[in-house]
């Protein structure tokens, strides 16, 4: 007799931002963030909407995510300069694409 399949976690691409404090993972599993070591995992089907934009010096990025009741979260990773910022934020549009396709 043969043992079950072990099931394979879902791959597929993954971001990552990280500064000395805060971080934002963006994977199959959904959205989590860390911010000055408490972290917050949000599911996919816990997410109504993601949101994102260079911080307001344009050395950051600023996510947010509505949660399906409503309640909105932002975290913000600190790049230390404008081209990491526009980097991660080219990096994590086809994530979020590839997660939460539109139409």
């Amino acid at each position: 007799m043969h043992a079950p399949p072990t099931p394979v976690p879902a791959v597929g691409p993954e971001f990552l931002a990280v500064d000395r404090h805060n971080s934002i993972v963006v994977d199959a599993a959904g959205v989590a963030f860390e911010d000055h070591g408490r972290g917050i995992e949000f599911p996919w089907p816990q997410v109504r909407s993601v949101h994102y934009r260079p911080h307001h010096d344009g050395k950051g990025l600023v996510m947010g995510v509505v949660h399906v009741d409503g309640r909105f979260y932002e975290c913000v990773v600190d790049a230390k300069g404008r081209d990491r910022t526009n980097e991660w934020i080219a990096q994590l549009l086809p994530v979020l694409q590839y997660y939460r396709p539109m139409g």
